[in-house]
């Protein structure tokens, strides 16, 4: 889990010192998306992390029309390395 943190921040880091950027804010985001989804497969009827991955797809969907709209640039980056919109 930390190694894939790790391997996402390095990924998405547009300088060297950045752990905090609206990219990596996505790219952990669909990390944790992903994770749950796995989860739900096993266990259909978990209620309250249905809950917590609704919050996390609203959020990202936001930071996803924010960074839309401040750099389309890094956008399509992001949207290419996460295989996002197909």
């Amino acid at each position: 889990m930390i190694k894939k943190k790790n391997d996402t921040i390095k990924s998405l880091a547009i300088h060297s010192k950045d752990v905090g950027s609206t990219e990596i804010q996505i790219g952990l985001l669909t990390d944790k998306i992903t994770k749950l989804a796995e989860h739900f497969k096993k266990a259909k009827k978990d209620k309250h992390s249905a809950v917590g991955m609704t919050k996390s797809v609203n959020k990202r969907k936001k930071l996803l029309s924010y960074l839309k709209t401040k750099n389309p640039e890094s956008y399509q980056n992001v949207l290419k390395q996460l295989n996002l919109r197909k």
